[in-house]
């Protein structure tokens, strides 16, 4: 089979950091690594994102053209991925003359088809510079809360989105001067006219991650709506059409062609010019787009539009778009410091790639948000890749080499070949399905079972006992080796490959393929001299912030309840009904919710679920909410409470499920399990303690614990230790949820 992996193009504006790598591009790499363990054949493309306003912007402030700039940063994102071990068919940037023939190709072909046409818009012009203004070049202060030096196109303080002609007081940020409002005339790209078609296409995609389908079709159930793709502007893909020299074509279109135009440029260099069509033409090719969920819209909508409306190519099978990697809570995109940042050549100068690699791997926010701390990284490669993976390639492969020399003749242990074989079917269907953390946490497993398995045969003892046996414990341990050297090879291919040699095997996993690791190994075959393949790290902890070694306010120092379920008792939890669902002002992916408490005015409360309930599903609903929450502001807007809701991630599921009560109780019922809980207000913090489990009903059973008959077939249990209670109001009404489609044991977050 052919397969193209299209990896999202990092921006050529900076350094590339961790986020970037849990995002996109290490997902990538594993799976390109995957399906040719496999056989399959692989084209994997993307390059480095050169053009924009902030490119122009940057390079200005640095002295330098921004093609200099753009370069710059291309060769030094180019080096830190090739160091990282990820490996490109064709790594290649958007400022290069093929990228601007294929860009200008299709965008001919849809103006001829008339999908792409002119309209008037209104924009910023300075008469001082002569020149229509992109966003970042104006500033003034916000009509919403007075912030200054606000862009023209959003306040950052407090999230509001402007069009020419909102801000006061605008200014040039190149000469100072006032800009005017001028008619200027662009392309536009007639989005709308692929709605329908895009419907469809959305019809067959089941197996789409459900962050993914949910957003596309909550952008299609909206309406499409017509976009500019040209801007006024020399930095860029120059404009086919006479007349028009002064504006290029705008980033958002031009950057997903660049999938195409990577591919035509891989093709050429190989002196195979026509070698891309069979990957982009061949209706039995999967093409797959790794991406962060910022970037669903333009993988899910606008490049399938594109696509559709020259017609002829693939348009994507998968779009395995992951979550964000965050680090105090927000979105890792800044330098951040333990001695150190966090780009890619600053984190390779103190830790190795593949133990890096494994850490993302392990830690993926493939389902939803994970946080990322210096110490949890140096925690897992010392616990789990140093002391579980590490430890077990060592000692079976020291002490083989030590007492035989060469893999030693014996039958392997029918327990141990029925486990592989377990494990490598559903590595298979895991990986396959781009569930690549549920695919490395299954290896583990694997390793944790060789360890079990090494540690009963006691070789230490039966060497000295049973030399045949010892060689026949030894011989199946080395079969688990050799099989999670392949298994790992995706995800650690340096380390996995030296293991693939401390075995004496020639070549690498790659060129052994999968079905290897379901085979014995060759007795009599020379084992190399091994030496440790990951050394552990020394943990260091994370420093406290300066705010948070200040004295904190009373509110924030108050004792938990005394006695049992202490963490719990601090949480006020009321039943609500959602009253008015309305899209955030500033944020796509976040709904801005009115519900219920029994109060005087209904709670206003921002959440992410948007990408997991479509709205009618959320008019109306009875849910519960954490009351008692400090007020946030998400992207400018006040949230005053959470909701609650299970997620099963940590179990290999994919589902979050909003908890509702089991009874038609009225608005503001206080969820207390008949305890008595606090109403002082609190933090994220103090919830994250609290042990809430939900399970399905089994022969008057959850969670494997007897409960009480009035309870639902599912149920929320609170748990301290060993102890449990329902989760519930203490006079009937428990705690459930819509449907059974999840892992028993989900947590409730």
């Amino acid at each position: 089979m052919k397969v193209v992996v299209n990896v999202a193009w990092p921006y050529a504006n900076g350094a590339i950091h961790l986020g970037h790598l849990a995002g996109s591009l290490l997902p990538a790499d594993i799976f390109s690594r995957y399906n040719r363990v496999i056989g399959n054949e692989v084209l994997m493309v993307g390059g480095s994102d050169q053009h924009g306003t902030p490119i122009t912007v940057s390079a200005e402030k640095a002295g330098m053209t921004p093609e200099q700039y753009a370069d710059k940063f291309h060769e030094i994102n180019k080096k830190a991925i090739e160091d990282m071990g990820i490996e490109y068919t064709l790594y290649n940037k958007t400022h290069c003359p093929t990228h601007f023939e294929v860009v200008q190709r299709l965008f001919n072909d849809l103006r001829d088809k008339g999908y792409v046409y002119t309209k008037e818009t209104d924009q910023y012009y300075c008469p001082h510079c002569a020149r229509f203004l992109p966003d970042r070049y104006v500033e003034g202060v916000c009509p919403n809360c007075g912030a200054e030096k606000t862009r023209s196109d959003q306040c950052d303080a407090c999230g509001m989105t402007f069009e020419p002609g909102d801000l006061l007081r605008p200014y040039c940020t190149l000469c100072n001067g006032t800009p005017e409002i001028r008619k200027t005339e662009h392309f536009f790209l007639k989005l709308s006219a692929f709605r329908e078609p895009l419907l469809k296409y959305l019809e067959g995609k089941e197996g789409w991650r459900a962050n993914v389908k949910a957003f596309t079709r909550n952008w299609l159930e909206d309406g499409l709506h017509d976009r500019a793709i040209t801007r006024d502007m020399s930095w860029g893909v120059p404009i086919p059409v006479e007349g028009w020299d002064d504006k290029v074509i705008y980033v958002w279109f031009e950057a997903v062609i660049g999938y195409l135009s990577a591919s035509v440029e891989y093709s050429r260099m190989i002196g195979k010019p026509d070698y891309w069509e069979a990957f982009w033409k061949d209706p039995e090719a999967r093409h797959y787009y790794f991406i962060g969920k910022d970037n669903i819209p333009f993988h899910s909508i606008i490049w399938p539009a594109i696509l559709m409306g020259e017609g002829g190519l693939d348009l994507p099978y998968d779009i395995p778009a992951n979550e964000y990697l965050m680090i105090g809570g927000g979105k890792l995109s800044k330098s951040r410091s333990r001695g150190g940042a966090i780009d890619i050549p600053s984190v390779l100068s103190r830790y190795d790639a593949d133990a890096i690699r494994f850490y993302l791997s392990i830690n993926m926010p493939d389902s939803h948000d994970t946080e990322f701390t210096w110490e949890d990284l140096d925690t897992k490669i010392n616990n789990d890749l140093v002391a579980t993976l590490g430890n077990y390639y060592h000692r079976c492969l020291s002490f083989t080499k030590k007492n035989f020399g060469a893999i030693p003749a014996g039958e392997t242990d029918p327990e141990t070949v029925a486990e592989i074989e377990r494990t490598v079917a559903e590595y298979r269907d895991l990986m396959g399905a781009c569930e690549l953390k549920r695919g490395i946490k299954l290896v583990m497993d694997l390793a944790r079972y060789g360890n079990r398995f090494f540690d009963s045969m006691k070789p230490w003892a039966l060497i000295k006992e049973d030399r045949e046996a010892c060689g026949a414990a030894m011989n199946t341990a080395l079969r688990i080796a050799k099989a999670l050297s392949i298994m790992m090879w995706p995800f650690m291919p340096r380390s996995s490959e030296r293991v693939w040699q401390y075995l004496g095997y020639q070549g690498t996993p790659e060129d052994a393929g999968l079905d290897e690791a379901l085979r014995p190994v060759v007795a009599g075959q020379e084992l190399g001299e091994p030496v440790p393949v990951y050394k552990k790290v020394e943990v260091q902890k994370e420093e406290p912030k300066m705010e948070e070694k200040q004295e904190k306010p009373k509110e924030t120092q108050q004792q938990a309840p005394a006695g049992p379920f202490a963490d719990f008792r601090r949480m006020d939890i009321r039943v609500g009904t959602v009253v008015e669902v309305a899209d955030h002002p500033d944020a796509e992916k976040l709904y801005v919710l009115k519900i219920s408490l029994g109060e005087a005015e209904p709670r206003q409360i921002v959440t992410n679920l948007k990408t997991v309930y479509p709205r009618e599903q959320m008019e109306g609903r009875r849910l519960l909410v954490i009351s008692n929450l400090k007020p946030a502001k998400f992207r400018g807007v006040k949230s005053d409470g959470m909701l609650m809701a299970l997620d099963d991630e940590d179990l290999g599921g994919h589902a979050i499920k909003l908890l509702k009560p089991s009874a038609d109780v009225p608005d503001g019922t206080r969820i207390d399990c008949g305890l008595e809980c606090s109403s002082s207000r609190i933090e994220v913090k103090h919830c994250e303690k609290v042990d809430i489990r939900v399970g399905k009903m089994t022969d008057g059973k959850v969670l494997g614990e007897n409960v009480p008959e009035e309870c639902p077939d599912t149920a929320a249990f609170v748990y301290d230790g060993d102890i449990r209670v329902p989760m519930g109001d203490g006079k009937g009404c428990f705690i459930t949820v819509d449907d059974n489609d999840f892992i028993d044991g989900a947590r409730v977050r």
